[in-house]
């Protein structure tokens, strides 16, 4: 493998543009980099998530979900779209886990707040980026085509996270807490 970043320092950022795949300036301020920088916060408060969880099957399920929106970030950057666009089979795993993990689950009959064990909570919190991280990608998509199957992946997505958040209540012994109204 040869060296992909020999110099982290480059100074080339530092009048408010950064480079795209294709050696293209865009301000970083920009939607685009905005979308991109929240899928990286996603991919990180995951990784703090795997950091954290006693949980083997919980990690073990996240770490195909890193490199993917490692694909997905790389994707919005404009890298070869042949390499790195997701498709349906990636969205129909993620279901695929979700209702798994669900019907091990009681039923939910109210809202429940984030919280609970610490992975759960951090579950929870990764939930909330991934919801922020579609929101930038849809305003995105309204400026620029995207693949629509990025905005269904992160929808599915923030629904896995969601219901792994519970799994990990169970896995502890903790209650979910529920919304008082």
């Amino acid at each position: 493998m040869t060296d992909r970043i020999s110099d982290v320092v480059t100074r080339a950022g530092d009048t408010g543009e950064t480079g795209l795949a294709d050696e293209s300036r865009i301000s970083k301020g920009s939607s685009r980099i905005n979308a991109i920088g929240d899928i990286d916060e996603l991919n990180s408060v995951i990784g703090v998530v795997m950091s954290e969880t006693v949980f083997k099957d919980i990690y073990t399920d996240l770490i195909p979900i890193q490199n993917e929106l490692f694909s997905v970030g790389a994707e919005l950057a404009g890298a070869a779209p042949e390499s790195f666009f997701l498709d349906e089979k990636h969205v129909e795993r993620i279901e695929r886990h979700i209702r798994s993990v669900n019907d091990g689950l009681s039923p939910l009959k109210e809202f429940i707040l984030p919280g609970g064990s610490r992975c759960a909570a951090l579950l929870h919190l990764a939930r909330s980026v991934c919801r922020r991280a579609e929101r930038s990608v849809v305003v995105l998509s309204g400026e620029d085509e995207i693949s629509p199957v990025l905005i269904k992946y992160l929808n599915r997505l923030s629904d896995f996270l969601f219901v792994y958040a519970r799994l990990a209540n169970q896995l502890a012994n903790r209650p979910d807490i529920y919304w008082e109204k």
